[in-house]
């Protein structure tokens, strides 16, 4: 099977096209056929060595953590009638023609839902509705959802306006801005812009009651600064390490701060509930994943490219199989 293998942890020339034997199912697991693998900023900060506590990759190994495709077949233990259904795969691999996954780490595709849809939400639609949660937009308030323009944030900008919250989004480019508008962001800020705490401030008149810091590292930690007294700061960004908020500076301003990376990944039984959901709102017309680019299979190297220039303007995929980009 083709695959793309990183051999040595370094820049996107890592990620090398490689031919690898077919891989066979053990007991209780399944070979998932992809069609379509998720891309996600992540997979980035691995292949360069990021990251080893919290997700140890060992040398060499095929990156990416799923994506769509339909169950080629079934180990001992695991019903047969799986073959032939498509389904989304969340596993610890991806970029590959085909992909070992426990039974559990499968879920059916609802018909007439496109396998680029299904993947795309692999991760950033568990990640969206698990913050969705997690920071509850209520009706009427002000949200700032900061990297408005990712997998995740963009889907985050839906979900808000579907709770009747009012949204601010801060990007870091006209068309990325442009897109948060069309999926109902009110207000628009460039982040890249020295005062653009200041403009989200004008813009929520003094504050968003509720914050999801996508960007991290610096950015996060300015973004502090835009919460209301008594707000919400969610932050799940790691483009340049974590927020810090100041622990002295939140405890006066009454601001709760949600860390849920550092909590750990969600149980099996939670992300199961969750991608459900996900493709559900999908099938129903409800959640929208900003598809932005698909690369041929080959081509993953650009995929990391255009993320680390953050030239992506919503989501990356790679397609598998016999599919053109």
């Amino acid at each position: 099977m083709r695959a793309i293998q990183v051999a040595s942890f370094g820049g996107p020339d890592v990620l090398s096209p490689v031919e690898l034997p077919d891989p066979a199912p053990g007991p209780g697991q399944v070979v998932v056929g992809m069609t379509v693998a998720d891309v996600i900023f992540l997979d980035t900060l691995l292949r360069g060595g990021w990251g080893q506590d919290f997700f140890p990759r060992e040398l060499p190994y095929i990156p990416g953590g799923g994506g769509a495709g339909e169950v080629l077949e079934t180990g001992a233990g695991v019903d047969p009638a799986w073959v032939g259904r498509r389904v989304v795969v969340r596993t610890g691999t991806g970029y590959a023609e085909r992909v070992v996954a426990d039974a559990g780490e499968i879920t059916p595709i609802p018909g007439g839902l496109a396998d680029e849809t299904a993947a795309a939400l692999v991760h950033d639609g568990v990640t969206a509705l698990s913050l969705d949660r997690l920071g509850a937009p209520e009706k009427g308030e002000w949200v700032l959802v900061s990297a408005a323009a990712g997998g995740a944030g963009s889907l985050l900008v839906q979900l808000a306006v579907d709770a009747g919250a009012r949204v601010v989004a801060a990007a870091s480019s006209d068309a990325k801005l442009a897109l948060a508008r069309d999926l109902g962001a009110e207000a628009t800020v460039d982040y890249t812009r020295p005062d653009w705490i200041e403009r989200v401030r004008e813009a929520t008149g003094g504050g968003a009651a509720l914050v999801y810091d996508g960007a991290g590292g610096p950015l996060g930690t300015a973004a502090v600064d835009a919460v209301a007294d008594g707000g919400r700061f969610v932050t799940y960004g790691t483009a340049e390490g974590f927020a810090a908020p100041d622990p002295e500076l939140v405890a006066r301003r009454g601001i709760r701060v949600f860390t849920p990376l550092m909590d750990g990944p969600p149980d099996r039984q939670t992300v199961d509930g969750l991608m459900n959901l996900a493709l559900e709102r999908a099938a129903q017309g409800r959640l929208r994943p900003a598809i932005g680019a698909a690369y041929p299979l080959e081509r993953a190297a650009d995929a990391h490219r255009a993320l680390a220039e953050r030239a992506t303007v919503g989501k990356s995929l790679l397609l598998v199989g016999s599919r053109d980009a």
